[in-house]
């Protein structure tokens, strides 16, 4: 069983907005970093943005999406969020989400994480 699911991708016109749904829907252990990553064809695997789930909700964004994209979190419905502003196509890609167990300073989009959903495809056109 896939323990993440995104939704919301799809397609959408440069300078549109869209936001991306992670839903946690299996064990994903005592994971408390979530977040997004994605990968274009041809190219590897690029960390989008995070959010530690504990206290303080620290985010942490990939250089090419600052003040772009932002990352949110709702506890009660379980579900990680990325609303996409100001799309480019250069954005275009498949989304993946990610979890993983980290210290709060350590909650940063690089390195392997042990938990992911099977993307969602984004497509910015210009």
């Amino acid at each position: 069983q896939v323990p993440l699911v995104e939704s919301g991708g799809g397609s959408v016109q440069a300078g549109g907005s869209l936001r991306l749904s992670c839903a946690v829907s299996g064990n994903i252990g005592s994971s408390n970093c979530m977040g997004w990553f994605r990968q274009a064809p041809g190219k590897e695997r690029e960390g989008v943005a995070v959010i530690y789930t504990g206290d303080g909700g620290r985010t942490y964004y990939g250089d090419s999406v600052k003040g772009r994209f932002t990352v949110s979190l709702d506890n009660d419905k379980n579900t990680v969020y990325l609303q996409m502003n100001s799309v480019k196509p250069e954005d275009t890609a498949t989304y993946y989400c990610a979890a993983d167990r980290r210290g709060e300073s350590s909650c940063v989009p690089y390195g392997e994480y042990k938990y992911w959903g099977q993307g969602t495809q984004v497509t910015v056109s210009s």
